[in-house]
C-alpha cells in the first residue's frame, strides 16, 4: 500500500482511502480518486469533529467548510490546473484564515465586509491582486450561493474596486534595448535568444518556455503560439510538490500565429541544428518545457550584463507593445498580435502610450495648418495691385 499521510492509502483498484475516528469510537472511511481530495474530505470531517464538540450550533463552523467544499466539489474538473492552482492559492491564503477566525465563522454581511476591508488594507499588495482575490472570493460565493439560496443576497455586498486611473506601464527606451540586445547578440549562452524574441513578437515568458522548434515556420516566417508553461502546485499529494504544467493559453484569441521580421528569422536559423527534433522545446533543446523561474534568472543576469535597470521581464512585453504604436501599428493589429481577447484590453492596458501617438496624429494638423495658411497668405499678396489714391 502506498502510504501519504495519516490513515490514507492508494487502494488496489487505483483510489484513494482515508479514515476518521468518530465520537462514537468507530472509524469512517472516506475515498475518492486522488489524495488531495480524500485529505479535505477528511479535514473536513474533523473541523466538524471539533466545532460540534466545542459550538452547540452547527451553523457556527459552515463558512469555512462552504468554502473547501468548493474547492474540492467538482472545481478542479471545470478549470484549467493552472487556474485551479492559483483559485487554490488565493482561497487558502486569505479566505479560510479569514472565515475560520471566532467572529467570521458564519458568512454575514458583516464577516463579508471585514472579509472585504481586511484585504483592501493589504497595501502591501498590489492593487490588481488584490481584486483578483476578490473576483476569485465572488466567484466562490456565487457558486456556495446557488447549492445554498438563501446566501444568495450576500452577493450584493461583494463590490469589486474600480479600476483606478491607468498608470504607465514600465517600458525599456530605445537605448536600454539596444543594450540588451547587444548583450544577447554577444553571449554564448543560446538560450538568451528568447528574450530578443519577445522583444520583437511580445509574447509572454510562459509561451516562450513552451515554444517547440515545431511551431516556428522558417519557411513561411510564422510562429504558432499554441501552449504555455507554469509551475502549479501537485494536488495529488505526490512528490514533488510543485510542477511544470503545460497548457493551452488564456483565451482562444491566445491561440494565434506571429509573422517573424527577416532578421529574426536569420536569428532562428542560426539558434536551429539539424538534429534538433521538431518536438523539442526550444529554450532547453529536449522534451521537457523549460522553467519560466530558471529562465527569470537568465533574464535578471542579462541586465546587469547591459547596465540596464532592473525591471519584471513583462516589460518586455510592454516595450513591443509601445515601439508597435509608435511605428503606427494599428490598435486592431496589435490586439491580435498581443493575443487579447478583445481590443479594450489593449485599450486599457496602453492608453498612455495611445495617448502620445493622439498627440503626433493632432500635431500633423497643427503643421498642416501652418502649412496652408502659408501658402493662402502667398497666393493673396501675390494678387493685390498697388493703388495710388489720388488726394
Amino acid at each position: 500500500m502506498a502510504r501519504k499521510g495519516e490513515n490514507i492509502y492508494k487502494r488496489r483498484d487505483g483510489r484513494w482511502e482515508g479514515r476518521v475516528l468518530q465520537q462514537d469510537g468507530k472509524y469512517r472511511s472516506f475515498y475518492a480518486k486522488t489524495y488531495r481530495d480524500v485529505r479535505i474530505k477528511m479535514r473536513n470531517k474533523k473541523e466538524q469533529i471539533d466545532v460540534v464538540q466545542e459550538i452547540p450550533d452547527s451553523s457556527c463552523w459552515k463558512a469555512a467548510g462552504l468554502f473547501e467544499n468548493w474547492l474540492m466539489e467538482g472545481l478542479y474538473s471545470r478549470l484549467k490546473p493552472s487556474t485551479y492552482d492559483s483559485y487554490f492559492r488565493c482561497t487558502q491564503k486569505y479566505v479560510l484564515p479569514h472565515f475560520r477566525q471566532a467572529e467570521n465563522t458564519q458568512l454575514t454581511e458583516e464577516s463579508i465586509l471585514r472579509f472585504i476591508k481586511m484585504i483592501n488594507e493589504k497595501t502591501i499588495l498590489s492593487e490588481t491582486y488584490r481584486k483578483k482575490i476578490l473576483s476569485i472570493f465572488k466567484t466562490s460565493l456565487r457558486d456556495i450561493s446557488k447549492k445554498q439560496p438563501e446566501l444568495a443576497h450576500l452577493l450584493q455586498y461583494v463590490e469589486l474596486p474600480k479600476a483606478s486611473s491607468q498608470k504607465e506601464n514600465p517600458v525599456f527606451s530605445v537605448k536600454e534595448q539596444r543594450s540588451i540586445e547587444f548583450v544577447v547578440h554577444h553571449s554564448e549562452d543560446k538560450r538568451v535568444f528568447g528574450i530578443i524574441l519577445c522583444f520583437y513578437t511580445g509574447i509572454h515568458i510562459g509561451e516562450l518556455c513552451a515554444l517547440k522548434w515545431g511551431d516556428i515556420d522558417l519557411e513561411a516566417g510564422v510562429m504558432s503560439i499554441s501552449r504555455t508553461v507554469c509551475r502549479i502546485q501537485n494536488f495529488d499529494g505526490s512528490s514533488p510538490k510543485t510542477y511544470l504544467h503545460v497548457g493551452s493559453p488564456k483565451s482562444k484569441a491566445s491561440l494565434r500565429k506571429i509573422p517573424l521580421p527577416a532578421f529574426l528569422i536569420q536569428l532562428a536559423r542560426e539558434q536551429y541544428i539539424e538534429s534538433m527534433m521538431e518536438n523539442h522545446y526550444m529554450l532547453s533543446g529536449n522534451s521537457h518545457p523549460f522553467d519560466p523561474r530558471i529562465y527569470q534568472r537568465i533574464y535578471k543576469r542579462v541586465l546587469v550584463s547591459s547596465g540596464v535597470r532592473d525591471r519584471k521581464f513583462h516589460a518586455i512585453r510592454h516595450t513591443f507593445a509601445t515601439r508597435a504604436l509608435e511605428l503606427g501599428v494599428d490598435i486592431k493589429t496589435l490586439s491580435e498580435i498581443l493575443g487579447h481577447s478583445n481590443i479594450n484590453i489593449t485599450l486599457n492596458i496602453y492608453a498612455h502610450s495611445l495617448m502620445e501617438q493622439k498627440r503626433i496624429a493632432i500635431e500633423k494638423f497643427n503643421e498642416m495648418h501652418i502649412l496652408h495658411m502659408s501658402i493662402a497668405e502667398s497666393a493673396v499678396n501675390s494678387l493685390v495691385i498697388p493703388v495710388s489714391i489720388a488726394l
